[in-house]
């Protein structure tokens, strides 16, 4: 049986990192029977506010009451006994272990040091039936989708006793049929009497689901709202400190196709096939958004068009030239740029300077250097020019890369991809991580790029990003184009099936 919390109150929670004052006297709040949401831009002291909660860090001040009694908590496992329990972003399952495994993995056993899976699996299946959570006790994690590795995660919470559950960005990784399902399984648990913290960037979701939100910014608490007491653009302005603009594309003329992708095939790290036959092209100022739940081909068609990977079989021509045995310099100087999905693997040098990462590929170019000399003097006023252009905050030029916020490394990613003037861009998840304001900053270039004339593939999990930039939506699923459909025919249920595997 779940262990039974009326409220939990955060009283004054302040907590310092070196140079940081990540929560600055916040008291939140959540109460049995209700979804209270946790909103704010990235930096804002949202995670580091739950991690306290979790047991994760320790308050620095402040306190935490459940039911009205102090608690102090030195690790995780305090708080599961407490009947706090935690979903994360990241899944934490075992995948070569059996659902039942997963969950009765840590517990003490009836009989010490054995655990009876069966009455484990029995109580699965009563958890299952309650909450809507549809699970094979028997199944191998590996096996699962993601959406049913979710509900093995939320069994784990319940199976633990966990009153208050916080949920993590729950919906960043699943299709649209599946957030249908968990907004179920959320409403079954809060009539049941749990409390829920539900933390996610997506407006609209919170909006759906929430009895009430609060708002952070720079580590304090900005405003708490009942449900129908806010609108998006009031949540918005609280979380940015402004308002922000809804982008869309407007009505253009496309152009000739500028990237030809037919029969693409490629293997992935495992060893299996990635890519299987997969055909797409591209046209000068259109954007078509790929879409597709998260490990369905996407880094790996990103990285074929690069140059980062090597395809197996098919065809690759850009401008009617095939550029498959192309280095990476190459498909530059040809007119291609990479927005990387991992872009302090793939897009920057995490120690060297802002400027030196500018630089990475163009340092060769005649206005750059004499012969084996660089003309630092011109170095530096491209750099300060495309810092000031692009909106990038850093101290200096000097200033080492990885002491920007995420929001600012993309940007000057961003900045030094789009200075060549392409004439197709890649952009693979290329808001991911970052705050409101630098993602609509991001989107602004996108558009600009789009009227200029750029064949863009937008490469997103985000489908409210991609509904909301893309000509064309092209769905990928196992290494497969499942379909593609035209902005302004495709509804969100037609996108969600295709995401699932369900052919149109």
């Amino acid at each position: 049986m779940p262990k039974r919390i009326e409220t939990v109150e955060m009283c004054d929670i302040t907590k310092r990192f070196p140079g940081v004052l990540a929560n600055d006297g916040v008291c939140f709040d959540v109460k049995a029977g209700e979804v209270h949401a946790l909103l704010g831009e990235n930096g804002a002291g949202k995670s580091t506010l739950m991690r306290q909660l979790y047991g994760m860090y320790r308050p620095d001040e402040g306190k935490i009451l459940i039911n009205g009694v102090e608690h102090a908590f030195y690790s995780p496992a305090d708080a599961i006994k407490a009947g706090i329990g935690m979903i994360h972003q990241h899944f934490m399952l075992v995948p070569s272990l059996s659902v039942v495994e997963n969950v009765a993995l840590g517990l003490p056993g009836d009989h010490e040091p054995l655990l009876d899976l069966a009455k484990v699996a029995r109580r699965i299946e009563e958890l299952s039936k309650i909450y809507g959570l549809k699970v094979d006790p028997s199944a191998m994690v590996w096996h699962l989708s993601v959406g049913e590795q979710q509900r093995v995660e939320i069994i784990k919470a319940l199976y633990r006793g966990a009153g208050l559950i916080i949920l993590d960005e729950p919906t960043a990784v699943l299709t649209p049929q599946e957030v249908n399902d968990l907004f179920s399984t959320l409403k079954r648990m809060v009539a049941e009497g749990h409390a829920l913290i539900f933390i996610s960037h997506k407006l609209h979701e919170v909006m759906a689901v929430s009895n009430r939100v609060t708002v952070l910014r720079d580590g304090r608490i900005i405003g708490t709202l009942s449900a129908g007491q806010f609108s998006r653009t009031e949540l918005v302005k609280m979380m940015v400190g402004r308002e922000v603009k809804q982008l869309a594309p407007q009505p253009i003329q496309h152009g000739e196709a500028r990237l030809a992708i037919k029969s693409l095939c490629a293997i992935g790290d495992r060893g299996t096939e990635s890519l299987r036959g997969v055909d797409l092209e591209l046209h000068s100022g259109e954007i078509v958004g790929l879409a597709g739940v998260s490990g369905n081909g996407q880094r790996e068609l990103a990285e074929c068009l690069a140059g980062l990977r090597k395809a197996s079989s098919g065809s690759l021509r850009m401008e009617g030239k095939e550029i498959q045995t192309f280095s990476v310099r190459q498909r530059v100087e040809s007119g291609l740029a990479f927005i990387p999905e991992e872009r302090m693997r793939d897009g920057a040098i995490r120690e060297f300077s802002v400027q030196e990462n500018i630089f990475l590929h163009d340092h060769s170019q005649p206005k750059f250097s004499r012969g084996i000399f660089l003309n630092f003097s011109a170095m530096n006023s491209f750099a300060q020019r495309l810092v000031e252009q692009f909106s990038v905050k850093t101290p200096t030029l000097e200033t080492p890369i990885k002491n920007l916020s995420g929001g600012n490394i993309q940007k000057l990613i961003m900045a030094r991809e789009l200075a060549r003037k392409p004439r197709v861009l890649i952009a693979a998840q290329p808001t991911r991580g970052v705050d409101i304001g630098a993602t609509e900053y991001i989107h602004q270039q996108l558009l600009a790029q789009r009227q200029a004339g750029t064949a863009i593939l937008l490469i997103s999990e985000d489908l409210d990003e991609i509904l909301s930039l893309s000509d064309r939506i092209a769905v990928i699923y196992e290494g497969r184009i499942m379909g593609i459909v035209r902005r302004g025919e495709a509804t969100v249920e037609q996108i969600g099936l295709l995401m699932a595997g369900v052919a149109a």
